[in-house]
């Protein structure tokens, strides 16, 4: 008997582990909750605000993630030159620092200290916690602390940045972890859109790349979430083109698109039904008026061979509520949404009708409500009726269909533009002053599962039929010299991966893409155990092979050969490319450059062939283009600079080294240094004149103890090099390293930049 329920119990644990919906790791693990619209099955949580259990002086506007009885928060601390984002990771029952990770910001546009709008996200499989910082460093971390692997997508992808800050959060799924972001990179990918990145959980592999948009018109931080989609699993999101877009989610092959608005999408969508449920807080492409709240019929014969654009025949709802980038929570057929003036509505998912509305404030930004145990749980951006403070709002409803009966309403300390979290009995929030514990003193146990979408592992039989497979990485990125390894993702027609592992037998052969512009292969071959070579010689080059196995199925994978020492001086490039607006021809800038195409152009001047920044394209009048290696350190970068215009108004010139521009000012008549300008500014009076060239020299040197200083040299090209560096600027926290680069900015398109003679030296 005894014997026998042993065998019962083991049994019993063993159905457990194999449950689909149940997770390894337990607790809130991603920003929008275990279902991905806003609710948690979380119980026993505080009905009011009265003793805050923990704080800690970090400010945020994302939503923290917890797992196993920890908080992974992601901050910022400091100020103005010392302001850096920290990842710290918290006992949840006493709120003390187990571990903190510090990151500083580079080469963005963000102002007034727009930080960690994105949140953290583990993985239920391994704990592990993916991060994607302001200026864009991927980071897989262990629940220990340990980085698994980093890069920045800037200078890899050519991510961009903006004022806003806006950056969204890490999607898992399976062995992928996706991240949203407009990026600039190179070839095909060269135009900027709104793009979806798969990356291999474990190490940081990119295994695809997806552009299911259009041109955007602003930034978007909103998050996918995944959903099956005729037997197959799709992830859905808004994008910086206005549109609402679905691809496929093992492949990232766009299925369709639905144009909603003339500015960029920012919050999450719900999927109800065969229904997908959106908001927006920009003009309609229809009408005049600003915002709606809509919902979509999910098309169900969109492919990866025929996607599909959308029409407003595809509505199903569509009601006047406008929301920027608030995200809607789902709770059974009814939407509770935040609008901009601060009115919480309750909706009816089914038709589109209001069933209430109740006034909370005068405005609402970000933060996102969640609704857990028979409640929500909402922040709201700052308290009203205090003028003068910078306190933000936090309530606690019981919503039902007659009415909203508020349980809690408290003020707080800093803007509430964070979106709660919840876990074990507490609740916690981030405000731009502090993070936040409240509820249970308990050490309860959660009630927290994984949705199967999240929790799949997305495997198929090995017996299953191969349609395809994904080559990993996809786009690779080496010194001359140096080699790289595949693996291949066998996928059925599902969208399952059948095995991940070697590739077959087969042919690898140079593929120039039919639409290329630049008809370019990348300086290398294969061995006989299909690795990848790059050449020696110091040439940038990049290109696309194509892998065909025996079976027939075809690959394919793009990469790029950048050299750690480099000299350009562009009169190898034959200027045929006609540009009828200034009767001028030009050609275009080295395909392996990141950020280059659309913004540099190779023109021949006064007989001479330079770099000049192109003017007709108002949203692409700041540059910044990567030309080497990410992980480069202590070298020097220098080129012959110019800024056109006249007295009044001249462009502004320079170089990026060790993610820092180093830039001549021409109508300030300066030299700045910096990395972020609301950040840190460097200035040193120069006397620039327009159409004049200068040689402009920088090399940054790195001490031991995380210190730096930034040497900077400039003179006129016709003069001998002076001995005497113009600035030597120290910095208690350098960057120790990143891609050379360059930099040019045409106030409002109207006047030229150029650039010519670049020379990079490795220490």
């Amino acid at each position: 008997m005894k014997n026998l329920l042993l065998i019962i119990v083991f049994l019993f644990l063993a159905a457990c582990q194999n449950d689909s919906s149940s997770s390894k790791v337990q607790g809130f693990l991603n920003w929008r909750g275990p279902d991905q619209n806003g609710t948690s099955p979380e119980t026993g949580l505080p009905d009011k605000w009265e003793d805050t259990l923990w704080s800690l002086d970090i400010k945020g506007r994302g939503c923290p993630v917890i797992a196993n009885g920890r908080v992974y928060s992601f901050g910022y601390v400091g100020e103005k030159e010392e302001l850096r984002e920290v990842f710290t990771c918290i006992d949840i029952n006493t709120g003390k620092i187990l571990w903190q990770k510090f990151y500083s910001d580079f080469l963005s546009d963000i102002v007034y200290d727009r930080y960690t709008i994105s949140s953290p996200t583990i993985d239920h499989e391994t704990g592990n916690i993916y991060q994607m910082t302001a200026p864009g460093l991927l980071i897989c971390f262990t629940p220990d602390g340990d980085e698994v692997w980093k890069f920045s997508l800037m200078e890899k992808y050519g991510k961009l940045s903006f004022p806003n800050g806006r950056i969204g959060s890490p999607v898992i799924f399976g062995n992928t972890v996706v991240i949203h972001g407009i990026t600039a990179n190179w070839g095909k990918q060269g135009p900027p859109r709104s793009r979806f990145y798969a990356f291999d959980k474990s190490n940081g592999n990119l295994i695809w790349a997806s552009t299911p948009g259009v041109h955007p018109q602003d930034s978007s931080f909103s998050t996918a979430v995944i959903a099956k989609y005729n037997g197959r699993h799709a992830m859905y999101a808004g994008t910086g083109c206005g549109n609402i877009v679905s691809f496929d989610a093992t492949t990232g092959a766009p299925l369709w698109r639905f144009p909603m608005c003339a500015g960029g999408v920012n919050t999450g969508v719900l999927i109800y039904k065969d229904t997908l449920i959106a908001v927006h807080g920009k003009e309609n492409l229809d009408t005049s008026t600003i915002g709606r709240m809509v919902a979509i019929r999910i098309p169900k014969n969109a492919t990866a061979d025929k996607p599909l654009v959308l029409d407003n025949s595809s509505e199903v709802w569509r009601q006047k509520i406008a929301m920027f980038t608030s995200s809607p929570v789902l709770v059974k057929d009814r939407v509770y949404q935040i609008d901009i003036t601060g009115n919480l509505h309750c909706v009816n998912a089914d038709n589109g009708k209001i069933i209430w509305t109740e006034k909370l404030g005068n405005a609402q930004s970000h933060g996102s409500l969640i609704y857990a145990d028979g409640k929500l749980y909402i922040p709201i951006l700052n308290d009203a009726d205090d003028k003068t403070s910078e306190n933000g709002l936090f309530y606690i409803i019981r919503p039902s269909d007659e009415k909203c009966e508020i349980l809690s309403r408290v003020s707080i300390k800093g803007k509430c533009i964070g979106t709660p979290a919840v876990y074990g009995g507490k609740v916690l929030m981030h405000t731009t002053a502090k993070l936040y514990c409240f509820g249970s003193n308990e050490d309860k146990a959660p009630n927290t599962y994984l949705s199967e979408e999240l929790a799949t592992d997305n495997k198929a039989s090995k017996d299953s039929k191969v349609v395809a497979r994904q080559i990993v990485p996809s786009e690779v990125l080496l010194k001359p010299g140096q080699i790289a390894e595949f693996t291949c993702r066998e996928i059925d027609e599902q969208g399952r991966v059948i095995r991940e592992g070697k590739l077959p037998a087969g042919k690898w052969e140079g593929f120039i893409p039919p639409t290329a512009k630049v008809k370019s292969s990348m300086n290398g071959k294969f061995n006989g155990e299909g690795a990848l070579i790059a050449d020696s010689n110091k040439t940038p080059s990049a290109g696309a092979f194509k892998f065909t196995a025996n079976d027939g199925i075809k690959s394919y994978v793009r990469g790029r050969v950048v050299p750690t020492d480099y000299d350009e001086n562009f009169e190898s490039f034959k200027p045929t490319v006609p540009r009828e607006a200034e009767n001028t021809k030009f050609a275009w800038p080295p395909l392996a450059w990141i950020g280059a195409r659309f913004k540099w152009e190779i023109r021949e001047i006064d007989g001479n062939k330079c770099l000049v920044k192109v003017q007709d394209k108002l949203i692409l009048q700041r540059a910044i283009t990567f030309i080497g290696y990410p992980e480069m350190s202590d070298y020097t970068i220098e080129a012959d600079v110019m800024t056109g215009g006249n007295r009044r108004i001249m462009s502004d010139v320079g170089l990026i080294n060790q993610r820092y521009i180093i830039a001549l000012k021409g109508t300030n008549r300066t030299i700045d240094i910096n990395s972020n300008l609301d950040r840190m500014q460097v200035t040193k009076k120069f006397p620039v004149k327009a159409n004049t060239w200068y040689r402009l020299k920088t090399i940054i040197k790195s001490n031991a103890d995380g210190s730096g200083v930034i040497f900077v040299k400039c003179w006129k090209k016709t003069d001998t090099e002076p001995t005497e560096w113009t600035i030597e600027h120290k910095v208690e926290h350098i960057h120790d390293k990143g891609a050379p680069g360059l930099f040019g900015f045409s106030p409002g398109g109207l006047k030229p930049v150029f650039i010519d003679n670049i020379k990079v030296i490795s220490k």
